[in-house]
């Protein structure tokens, strides 16, 4: 597999990161991929509150129905 310099380098970050090898990284990597159904949960749950810049209106702005 042949992998673009930009490719390596993040996978090299991840595995650092990880104390873990490049190979762990691409596998688990390809799991997810291949997974027959992808759960919407885990990536809402890691990915939830990592906006720093993310403005929500306060409660009494709110339009109620």
């Amino acid at each position: 597999m042949y992998l673009t310099q930009a490719q390596r380098e993040r996978i090299d970050r991840v595995a650092r990161s990880k104390g873990v090898t490049m190979a762990e990284v691409i596998r688990t990597a390809l799991d997810e991929y291949l997974a027959d159904s992808a759960d919407p949960t885990e990536a809402l749950a890691a990915t939830f509150g990592r906006d720093p810049n993310a403005d929500a209106p306060s409660r009494d702005e709110w339009e109620r129905g």
